[in-house]
């Protein structure tokens, strides 16, 4: 696997500074060699990106979404460990999709996160276990929200 950041220019993607937390909580938590990352919501232009799967957004554009949650959640982690090549596994992903009772296919948003953490990090150490789940509303009305754990 090449540097963190070479992946990241080829992909042409500048990291974010860590987004102010909306609430009583904080960005991020390490205990150990794990690192929590608290639930990142889809911004687009630097607004809530709005919208229920299955109402008014289509598949496709919650995995775009999806995806634009994972730049944040790499620009987290990189205020959380100082140097992305410090990650030994991203652990665990877990998202929300914001999504009408008959829609079925918050996995396949889901994978535009997922995909994009593996072509940073590499099938090794990108390749992670993961959640996806259904819900009738998220914060702000964000189509996603995801948070992830990662090892150091």
């Amino acid at each position: 696997m090449s540097d963190v950041y070479a992946q990241l220019t080829a992909l042409d993607i500048t990291l974010p500074p860590v987004a102010v937390p909306a609430a009583a909580y904080v960005p991020f938590v390490q205990t150990g060699n794990l690192i929590f990352l608290s639930g990142h919501i889809a911004k687009r232009d630097g607004q809530v990106w709005t919208g229920q799967l299955g109402k008014d957004m289509d598949t496709a554009t919650g995995a775009q979404a999806a995806r634009a949650v994972a730049v944040d959640l790499l620009g987290t982690l990189q205020a959380a460990t100082g140097d992305l090549n410090r990650i030994k596994r991203v652990v665990k992903v877990m998202s929300l999709v914001n999504s009408t009772a008959d829609y079925t296919e918050q996995h396949l948003v889901t994978n535009g996160c997922s995909e994009l953490i593996g072509q940073v990090f590499g099938n090794t150490i990108g390749a992670h276990a993961r959640s996806a789940f259904g819900v009738p509303q998220l914060p702000l009305g964000a189509c996603v929200e995801i948070e992830m754990i990662v090892e150091v």
